[in-house]
């Protein structure tokens, strides 16, 4: 296919540094290394994908760099043994999109110790409805049921939960029969978090965060955190006897002013989820299971598609913080 052109969104930096993406023509002999040559169907936005696109974050870490740190396709040519021509598959995150071109492209060459057969119970467009988030969620979920919690436990809290991460996190939990608990900034969600399986809502706005007590009342067995900075503190501090925190992001901020009162005398976990580099068997494992007991229920209703001609238009949502759910992008047509 070397000589065949397809399409592509680069992300470049100019001579004045700043970072500019759009589409663009390719052809295989400008691919990345790697065993697995992927006819990409689709793929999807995450909010690193939107801060390496727009130049808002230092994500990209080699320019050019086709963006796009998810894919699902189906394999065209193999040089590993586990995967054959007409394979579906799935690639996310590693170096994908940031150092390695990714899946904002009709054909993607990937690492073969990267990709991840497609289980069944899931097809192409539903692991990109996933993606990272859901893979993320769902690795944040299984940590924390190695770590004890389960529904018996008391009530979850799931912060940043309009989000990607958050609102499949509402969903998966509340799908095993967790008592989930939303904590949102958005009052107008509420009809579509409690649709996701959320039992309550809580507003960030009736919480006083600067006034936070290293310990306050105990409320949560389990927590997801997406946002990290003051609010991950209050979750902390709120957490119950033996509770378990997964922190996943840090939209909020990435430093965080807590004491050790939640550790040492009541026993909370907090634990980082890692979903870029986690490797074999625990992620093929992640995606067992997210074909299986933690497909979320609703996952139609957090998903909407666009195409890759309308892909360099979408980002800007997504840096403004107006986009809710998961957005996956159509590359074949």
């Amino acid at each position: 296919m070397s000589s065949s052109s397809f399409k592509a969104l680069l992300i470049e930096q100019g001579q004045d540094r700043k970072v500019v993406s759009g589409l663009v023509a390719l052809d295989g002999d400008q691919l990345d290394p790697g065993e697995v040559l992927i006819r990409v169907h689709y793929s999807s936005i995450n909010y690193k994908d939107a801060l390496a696109a727009t130049g808002a974050g230092k994500v990209i870490r080699r320019f050019p760099c086709v963006g796009g740190i998810d894919l699902s396709g189906e394999v065209v040519e193999s040089g590993d043994e586990r995967f054959r021509p007409g394979d579906p598959v799935i690639a996310t995150s590693f170096d994908i999109g940031v150092s390695h071109h990714g899946g904002y492209a009709e054909y993607a060459r990937i690492p073969a110790a990267w990709v991840v057969p497609l289980p069944a119970g899931l097809d192409l467009f539903e692991a990109m409805a996933l993606g990272t988030a859901g893979f993320t969620a769902a690795l944040g979920v299984v940590r924390m049921e190695a770590n004890g919690l389960a529904p018996a436990n008391g009530p979850v809290l799931v912060t940043g939960a309009t989000g990607g991460v958050g609102g499949l996190a509402v969903d998966m939990m509340s799908g095993l029969g967790y008592e989930v608990v939303a904590l949102t900034g958005k009052p107008a969600e509420e009809p579509y978090l409690r649709e996701l399986g959320a039992s309550a809502i809580r507003l960030r706005s009736s919480i006083d965060f600067d006034t936070v007590r290293p310990l306050e009342t105990a409320q949560w067995a389990g927590a997801v955190d997406n946002v990290g900075g003051q609010i991950l503190h209050w979750v902390l501090a709120t957490m119950k006897q033996a509770g378990t925190v997964a922190s996943i992001g840090n939209a909020a901020g990435f430093n965080i002013s807590t004491t050790v009162f939640p550790f040492i005398l009541r026993g909370v976990s907090l634990l980082g989820i890692d979903s870029g580099y986690i490797g074999f068997p625990i992620r093929q494992q992640v995606w067992d299971r997210l074909a299986g007991d933690l497909k979320p229920r609703h996952l139609a209703k957090v998903t909407r598609t666009i195409s890759l001609d309308e892909l360099a238009g979408a980002f800007d949502a997504f840096i403004k913080g107006q986009i809710k759910g998961r957005t996956v992008v159509r590359v074949v047509a």
